[in-house]
C-alpha cells in the first residue's frame, strides 16, 4: 500500500478516536456541554470542505505551473469547511461556536497525515525549498530540502496534546475558544511554512496559501473577539 494512503487511513482512524475522546471530555464538563447539531450541519461542512480541498489544491497546482492532475489541500479543506459552516449557521439561525467537535480530530489527523506526505517524497508536491540545514532531507532528486511536512506534523501534534490537556483541566481557552485558536495556530504556522515551499508567488513571495491562511487568521481573531463580547472578558 502506498505510504500516503496508509497514513491517510491512519489519520482518519486517529482523528475519529481523538474526536470521540474529546467529546467524552466535553460531556463530562457540565459548564461547557457539546452543542447538539443536526446531520445537515455536518453534511454541509463535509461537502464544503471537499470543495475547498480540491478547489484550492488544484488552483495552487495550476498557479505553480502544474496543469496535470488534481490537487488537494488541508488548508483549503479548513477554509471550505468554515465557509460552509458559517453559511449553514446563517441560514439555520445558529449562534455560537459549532466547531469545537472538530478540533481534536483535525489536529490529530493533520499531525499523522503529514507524515504520509513526507514519506511520499517529491510526487506529493508538499516538499520544501532547498536547504543546507542539518535536518534537510533528500527526497530522491539529490537536493536536500526543508521537511516542511514534519514541521507541520510536529506543530499540530503539540497543539492536539495541549488541547486535550486544556479540556481535561477545563481551561477556558480550550472549552470556549478552542476551535478558533486551532484555526489561528494552524493558519499562522502554515503561513510561515509557505515561505519554505516552491510554490509560485501571486504578489512577490506570497503564494495562494499565504492569502488563504492570512484570511483564516483574521477570521479566528474576529470570532474570538465576538465570543468574548458574548461572555464578557475573562
Amino acid at each position: 500500500m502506498h505510504p500516503h494512503l496508509t497514513f491517510d487511513l491512519l489519520a482518519w482512524a486517529l482523528a475519529f478516536i481523538a474526536g470521540l475522546l474529546a467529546a467524552k471530555l466535553r460531556k463530562s464538563n457540565p459548564d461547557h456541554p457539546a452543542m447538539s447539531l443536526p446531520p445537515a450541519y455536518y453534511a454541509a461542512v463535509l461537502a464544503s470542505a471537499v470543495i475547498g480541498a480540491y478547489g484550492f489544491g488544484s488552483l495552487n497546482l495550476i498557479l505553480s505551473g502544474h496543469t496535470e492532475g488534481v490537487g488537494r489541500s488541508i488548508v483549503g479543506a479548513l477554509a471550505g469547511g468554515i465557509i460552509g459552516a458559517e453559511i449553514y449557521k446563517k441560514i439555520a439561525g445558529l449562534r455560537g461556536s459549532t466547531g469545537l467537535a472538530f478540533v481534536a480530530a483535525f489536529s490529530a489527523g493533520v499531525a499523522i497525515g503529514r507524515i504520509g506526505c513526507y514519506l511520499s517524497g517529491l510526487e506529493d508536491f508538499t516538499y520544501g525549498m532547498p536547504s543546507a540545514l542539518p535536518w534537510a532531507v533528500d527526497f530522491g532528486d539529490g537536493t536536500p530540502r526543508h521537511p516542511v511536512q514534519l514541521y507541520e506534523a510536529i506543530m499540530m501534534g503539540l497543539f492536539a496534546a495541549a488541547f486535550f490537556i486544556g479540556l481535561w483541566q477545563n481551561l477556558t481557552w480550550a472549552t470556549r475558544y478552542g476551535f478558533y485558536i486551532m484555526v489561528f495556530v494552524y493558519a499562522a504556522q502554515r503561513f510561515l511554512w509557505e515561505f519554505l515551499k516552491p510554490y509560485d508567488g501571486l504578489i512577490g513571495p506570497l503564494n495562494l496559501f499565504h492569502f488563504v491562511t492570512a484570511a483564516l487568521c483574521v477570521y479566528a481573531v474576529m470570532m474570538i473577539r465576538t465570543v468574548k463580547r458574548h461572555y464578557g472578558h475573562d
